[in-house]
């Protein structure tokens, strides 16, 4: 079976528009990018895609030692895009698809003409000097949570991670995506996410790329977009007005607009 196969992979737009490729993060599928397909469709081919074990992959794609590290994504990442053979592409990564898109440019640069990184963070627990957002208790906790009780996990996180309490059908919609996926993939997934440190792999990556941040966000605050962006050769950084982890829900024509703003000019030297 082919890669396009086993992740799933949909495709929109003019088959001669430059080709984004919307990568998901922690808990959703490629369902989570509904409210910006149309958008983007306009000029660009759109290709959606499942990481293993989520939405409709194929079940044999997830692998519990492989995807202990985000390095086995980008190995599906990679395999992916020499599969779809577009050529380089945009490469929209979200949340930890971020990371994961960084990964996969630093190794394959031939694959990728630009990176939108939307809410990246390299590193979730704060350090010396450096606020990741969570103290190693908080992630212990998380972790902790996700293995006892998941159902709990998601009511709860969900509508933190999506932020707006004032909107509660978007806290309603993430946690309707993490009740979707297998809990045993979401907690490889969080403890391969949360454990992980690509500070220094940002140094690696040589790819134009934007970093979009939400001016308000409980999962990557503001300085951590910041770092990115200060350790991102060829980066340019967008502050948006929107608040939660997930700007493709709560803010899409602002994400669509920096984005296409972004792909409209010349890549950053």
């Amino acid at each position: 079976m082919s890669p396009r196969a086993l992740h799933n992979v949909r495709a929109v737009g003019p088959v001669d528009g430059t080709p984004l490729v919307l990568a998901h993060g922690l808990g959703c599928d490629q369902k989570m990018w509904h409210r910006v397909v149309d958008a983007f469709a306009v000029d660009h081919r759109v290709v959606l895609f499942d990481h293993a074990g989520a939405g409709g992959a194929h079940p044999s794609t997830f692998d519990p030692d492989r995807h202990a590290s985000l390095e086995g994504y980008t190995d599906d990442v990679v395999a992916l895009l020499d599969d779809l053979a577009l050529g380089p592409v945009v490469l929209v990564g979200h949340s930890v698809s971020a990371t994961i898109a960084l990964l996969v440019a630093a190794r394959r640069p031939d694959l990728v003409d630009r990176l939108v990184l939307v809410g990246p963070s390299p590193r979730y627990l704060d350090d010396d000097g450096y606020r990741g957002g969570f103290s190693a208790a908080e992630i212990d906790e998380l972790l902790a949570t996700l293995e006892t009780n998941y159902l709990g996990w998601s009511d709860v996180m969900a509508p933190v991670i999506a932020g707006n309490p004032d909107r509660p059908e978007l806290g309603a919609e993430l946690t309707a995506s993490f009740r979707r996926t297998d809990p045993q993939v979401t907690r490889a997934f969080a403890r391969a996410t949360f454990l992980s440190d690509n500070r220094a792999d940002l140094a690696r990556v040589r790819t134009a790329s934007l970093v979009v941040q939400c001016r308000e966000d409980a999962i990557a605050p503001v300085e951590v977009g910041r770092y990115v962006h200060e350790h991102l050769a060829g980066s340019r950084f967008v502050l948006i007005d929107a608040v939660g982890h997930c700007p493709q829900l709560s803010a899409p024509e602002a994400l669509v607009a920096a984005v296409l703003d972004y792909l409209a000019g010349p890549p950053a030297p």
